[in-house]
């Protein structure tokens, strides 16, 4: 359901303080491509070292190396701060997005059944993580 310019705000309030939570966008010919960001796991103290990722890329964008641009962005910006876990949920079946995270070090730890709905169906989302910091890259 769409939200309204205020239930947004906050999210992009969240976006625009730097620190371990960024949001990069890709255009292209003044249209945007793509966007990758990182947010908030859960809204308790003890996971504050654990952030989740969002990542997007409309039609126009695929296979044309956004999602990879993004992601190395973006995790170059964050590399200093302090972030132990980078978590990711992607709604399955998606390969694009799955050879993504696996490309950038995520390793898929489980499968949440029927989680996401979106175009009036139900969808498993897989669960993938990676450190921050991969040892060797």
């Amino acid at each position: 359901m769409p939200q309204t310019i205020e239930q947004r705000s906050k999210w992009f309030e969240e976006h625009t303080e730097g620190g371990r939570y960024r949001l990069f966008v890709a255009a292209e010919a003044g249209q945007v491509i793509g966007f990758a960001g990182t947010g908030r796991f859960r809204d308790r103290a003890a996971y504050d070292t654990s952030v989740e990722t969002t990542i997007y890329c409309a039609p126009e964008g695929v296979g044309k190396g956004a999602g990879s641009m993004l992601y190395q962005t973006l995790f170059d910006a964050i590399q200093n701060e302090d972030i132990h876990r980078i978590l990711a949920g992607i709604t399955i079946p998606n390969d694009a997005s799955v050879a993504l995270h696996r490309k950038f070090g995520f390793r898929q730890v489980g499968v949440f059944t029927e989680t996401g709905r979106k175009f009036d169906r139900y969808w498993d989302v897989m669960w993938a993580e990676r450190p921050l910091r991969i040892p060797g890259r």
